[in-house]
Parts: C-alpha cells; sequence; structure tokens
C-alpha cells in the first residue's frame, strides 16, 4: 500500500474528526483505493511531508502529493477513471460545487458554533493553545462566548437549514439519486465532524435527513462507523 491520508485527530489519535478529511475517506472507499491514516493533531500540520501544505487533508499517492478534499476527488477521478465515478460526468461535478458552497456557508458555520468547545475539549494541551487562539482570533471573543450566544439558537434552527437536502432525500435515496456521489460525502463530512467531537444532538429521529446520514455510516463496510459516536 502506498497511499497515505493525513487525518486531523485529538488526542486520541484513533478519532478522526476533520470534514474533510472524511470526504476524502469516502472518496477513496468509493474508488475502491486501499489507503493508510496518518493521524495528526493542528499542530503538526506545517511540518508533514516537508511543509507541503497548510491544511489537510493531504493525500501521498505514491509519489504524487494532493491536498484540499475537492482536489483529491478531482485527482482520483482522473487517475482511477475505470473505477466508480465520483461525480457521473461534469454535471455532477458542477453540482459538487454548489453542495461545498452550501455546505461550508451554511451549514459548517452553524455546527462551528454548536460544537467549538467540544473539539477544543477533544485536542491534545498543545494543539487546544493553538486552537483557542486562532479561533478566538476568528470570531474576536472567546470559545465559551461564541458557544454561549450561539449554540442554543443553531442547534434549534439547524433542521430548517437541512429543508433543501430533507426534500430532495424524500424522492431518493441519495443526494446524487440512487447511490452516493461526492456531493453526499460533502454533506456526510460535516454531519460526521459533529458525531465524533460532540455529544449534542444534531439530527433527530424520523428526519429523513438523519435516515441519509445513517444510510452513508453503512457505505463501504460501514467505514463511517469505524469511529464511535462522541
Amino acid at each position: 500500500m502506498n497511499r497515505i491520508l493525513y487525518a486531523l485527530c485529538g488526542a486520541d489519535r484513533s478519532r478522526p474528526f476533520s470534514p474533510h478529511v472524511w470526504k476524502t475517506v469516502l472518496s477513496l472507499a468509493h474508488k475502491g483505493l486501499d489507503f493508510k491514516t496518518a493521524p495528526i493533531g493542528f499542530t503538526q500540520i506545517p511540518v508533514i511531508e516537508d511543509a507541503a501544505t497548510k491544511t489537510v487533508p493531504l493525500l501521498r499517492d505514491g509519489d504524487r502529493l494532493v491536498s484540499d478534499s475537492f482536489d483529491i476527488a478531482l485527482y482520483l477521478e482522473r487517475t482511477y477513471p475505470e473505477r466508480p465515478s465520483l461525480f457521473g460526468g461534469k454535471g455532477g461535478e458542477a453540482m459538487a460545487r454548489f453542495i461545498e458552497s452550501w455546505s461550508q456557508t451554511t451549514l459548517h458555520m452553524a455546527l462551528t458554533r454548536i460544537i467549538l468547545l467540544d473539539i477544543h475539549d477533544r485536542l491534545a494541551p498543545v494543539d487546544q493553545a493553538y486552537f483557542r487562539a486562532s479561533r478566538e482570533a476568528r470570531f474576536g471573543t472567546t470559545l465559551e462566548a461564541v458557544v454561549e450566544t450561539g449554540a442554543k439558537a443553531e442547534l434549534e434552527t439547524f433542521a430548517v437549514k437541512l429543508e433543501p437536502l430533507r426534500t430532495s432525500l424524500k424522492r431518493q435515496p441519495f443526494i446524487g439519486g440512487e447511490a452516493p456521489l461526492f456531493a453526499d460525502y460533502i454533506v456526510f463530512g460535516a454531519l460526521q465532524w459533529a458525531r465524533i467531537t460532540s455529544p449534542k444532538t444534531i439530527l433527530q429521529d424520523g428526519d429523513p435527513v438523519k435516515d441519509w446520514f445513517e444510510r452513508c455510516l453503512d457505505l463501504y463496510d460501514s467505514v463511517g462507523r469505524s469511529v464511535t459516536a462522541a
């Protein structure tokens, strides 16, 4: 096996939690490609592979290094065209770009305010110091204040943000239709991020989105369940 996926983890290195890493985990599984996970903390990112990236995931595939989950998906699609497609054509790639934008600007923003402290509490001490300093600079206030002022409201309205997805999933089992595509893995990654880092209930029983999420957890020999919920 010559593929290595660098994956962001907390103090427990067996629990990768990055939403972007999980997009890549499912992308590799979708293509039927074996890989080894290399767990790292936030403060290790600048030194992996001779400072090859500022973010993870980073995939080493033989002598190739590819970063960014969307770029990795495009790379896998080009490099292994004989294996199942992640996009189903240019239309699926364009759809995935839209889903990525929606997920980043709507779901990630809400989930960050809900799980921010939960993430912090699962990090190693050196990474906690980095995470607190960088995120408090970004928000202009303490982690505690972000959660205190935003978590309850975001939890109460999160189901509404999922309505476009919910409506679609009433007609088909996956965003990609009868089978999942990379667009599914984008949203899955966001919700898996919350599932692994936080005990808060994000999805309610009976919600078609939760049913879809459970189907995604079961994909590829239940690779999504290889890390238990918080």
